[in-house]
């Protein structure tokens, strides 16, 4: 078994060059947020990942969540681990220092989430959560609510969920029938709640559920949903714990991935109704989630580079140390690792070149994330808005859509012994494939790129960033032989995105189905662009320092390496994903449902 490392460099670069690091300190109230700072803070976050997660990533795997007459136990080690956690202050890196937390931007937040996830993702799923929560309170709460709950959540000492999935709403949350019925100052809330990660725990005394419901007067549809708070235990005058509120776990999944993560059946209001607080107004519940739901779809998008990264370490420790077969050409003498072997080494430079992709379109969002939060010019702030809601889909759909292929790969690497539980390989796999589910799927991320963020503005803020993209084209022109290719290559690959968004700006009214029916190759070809852009970015980025006297020679010639190779091997199937997109929609559709 390899031992997870958190790739300090890579991400301190991807925070500087695509986060843009020196901007965001400029930014109110992140004058502290230097270099300096940032490296602190990811290496200390790096050895409390190696040491503390990443042991408890196997033996959580395998013993799992377990459920015994509604009491679920987290796997053994979990609980204590995550006292430490809280207790280090992790829990609320990023939350108001009005509550306790450390007001860290996001740029540095996501690339920790990164970390705890690669280290152990079934534990990182319950600060994430617990992370949403915050936000959704933070906008939305009353000031009574705020008090009561925000404290706790960001210390840790309380953990938090939410609750919209029911047996009969999955994606189509108009269909959702929990009932809130007032009574006094509070409601009481009855119905079912299914898929709910971490909904039931021993690590915490508290956990508090932000519950979709419906009022008796509700309109139909999203229109009539309401949020509330519920917790596991309500909250005395004091702030202390109160009494058991009615609400149940009646059992929990069994899952392809994240065994050590329980994902909870829980029943509302079998003795009575469960005890809630409304946030916010009445029937504007989707309205608020969708705060919690987006700060999450980064979250998820993390996921995927997260368990990218460790697939791709997990595999490398492996190629490095297995011996099989001669070196290509050569008939006798010592047998070799496989690493030796060429298309083990593309294998791994495609997880590689992929992560790194990845990495950089997740951080360049996380610091679009903060100028949208805290720019004091308005205008600029709506402006990093449009970019990030342009750029969320994408960055839970292409990068979590690429971590089960690159964990894929991973197993290949492996060969057969890829196959077998005990070499871990396959957990990584196992583990992935829940990420392109999580928070909407792949599919409804596409449709919002496509509605929302590309037709309903037609294509405005898709097209000043593919003019964005262009402006690299000169850079790369004149900057020598090695990037020439990479000019050519790039170019070509931006006028596909180009001439696909334009196509869809042209059809999304007109044609909608036909639009809908090419969503997700073009998330996937906007991703595969913008990951070129970023890659070709890195190269210039890196290549500018080579003649420095402190040029870390080492990561300059592999960023130059997995840049190009990035390029040469990654890019070029954009124009094919073009060409479905602007002429695929009617296959898609051709065969009526009946004649499947």
């Amino acid at each position: 078994m390899s031992s997870y490392a958190a790739p300090l460099k890579d991400m301190q670069f991807a925070i500087a060059e695509f986060a843009g690091l020196e901007g965001i300190a400029a930014l109110p109230g992140c004058a502290e947020v230097t270099g300096e700072l940032v490296g602190a803070v990811l290496t200390e976050a790096g050895k409390f990942a190696q040491g503390v997660l990443d042991p408890l990533n196997r033996s959580g795997d395998r013993q799992g969540a377990q459920w015994r007459a509604g009491v679920v136990t987290a796997p053994d080690g979990f609980a204590e681990a995550y006292r430490q956690f809280a207790a280090a202050g992790w829990n609320g890196l990023a939350a108001p220092t009005d509550y306790g937390g450390q007001g860290l931007p996001h740029c540095i937040a996501l690339p920790l989430q990164e970390m705890w996830n690669s280290a152990n993702m079934a534990f990182c799923l319950c600060p994430m959560l617990t992370s949403g929560v915050q936000e959704a309170l933070t906008h939305h709460g009353s000031t009574d609510l705020v008090k009561t709950y925000m404290p706790k959540l960001v210390s840790g000492e309380w953990t938090g969920t939410m609750n919209l999935t029911e047996p009969q709403a999955g994606s189509d949350l108009a269909a959702v029938r929990t009932r809130a019925v007032a009574e006094g100052d509070h409601y009481r809330i009855q119905g079912t709640k299914i898929f709910i990660t971490w909904g039931e725990h021993d690590m915490a005394e508290n956990i508090v559920h932000l519950v979709l419901a419906r009022l008796p007067d509700a309109p139909e549809g999203v229109k009539g949903i309401s949020m509330f708070v519920v917790p596991k235990f309500l909250v005395n005058a004091d702030g202390s714990r109160g009494a058991r509120n009615d609400i149940r776990c009646v059992s929990i999944e069994h899952k392809l991935g994240i065994h050590g993560s329980p994902t909870c059946v829980l029943a509302y209001g079998d003795h009575g109704g469960a005890i809630g607080r409304l946030v916010g107004e009445p029937n504007r519940g989707l309205e608020y989630m969708f705060t919690m739901m987006n700060h999450a779809r980064l979250g998820v998008g993390m996921e995927g580079v997260a368990i990218a990264e460790r697939a791709y370490q997990h595999a490398l420790a492996y190629a490095r140390t297995r011996v099989q077969g001669r070196a290509i050409g050569r008939k006798s003498g010592d047998r070799v690792t496989i690493i030796h072997h060429p298309d083990v080494r593309r294998m791994l430079m495609t997880m590689r070149a992929q992560t790194e992709a990845m990495r950089a379109l997740g951080y360049l969002a996380a610091g679009e994330l903060d100028r949208a939060k805290s720019h004091p010019d308005a205008s600029v702030r709506a402006r990093h808005q449009a970019r990030l809601d342009l750029l969320t889909p994408v960055v839970k759909g292409w990068c979590t859509e690429l971590a089960v292929e690159i964990a894929s790969l991973g197993v290949q690497i492996h060969g057969g012994m890829g196959f077998i539980e005990e070499t871990g390989a396959a957990q990584y796999l196992r583990d992935a494939r829940i990420t392109t589910i999580y928070e909407g799927t792949t599919g409804i991320q596409a449709l919002d790129l496509i509605g929302r963020k590309v037709g309903a503005e037609h294509g405005a803020t898709a097209l000043a960033l593919v003019a964005e993209m262009r402006e690299l084209d000169a850079a790369l022109a004149g900057a020598g032989t090695f990037f020439e290719q990479m000019h050519t290559t790039l170019a070509q690959a931006v006028d596909a995105l180009e001439s696909a968004t334009r196509w869809l700006v042209d059809h999304y009214h007109a044609e909608p189905e036909a639009a809908a029916a090419v969503a997700v190759p073009y998330l996937k070809l906007f991703g595969a662009v913008a990951g070129g852009w970023l890659m070709a970015r890195a190269a210039l980025a890196v290549a500018a320092r080579r003649g420095t006297s402190d040029a870390d020679r080492t990561f300059i010639d592999a960023k130059l390496a997995t840049a190009r190779f990035y390029i040469e091997h990654l890019l070029p199937p954009a124009a094919a994903l073009s060409l479905t997109v602007t002429r695929g929609a009617a296959s898609t559709l051709a065969l009526d449902p009946e004649g499947f």
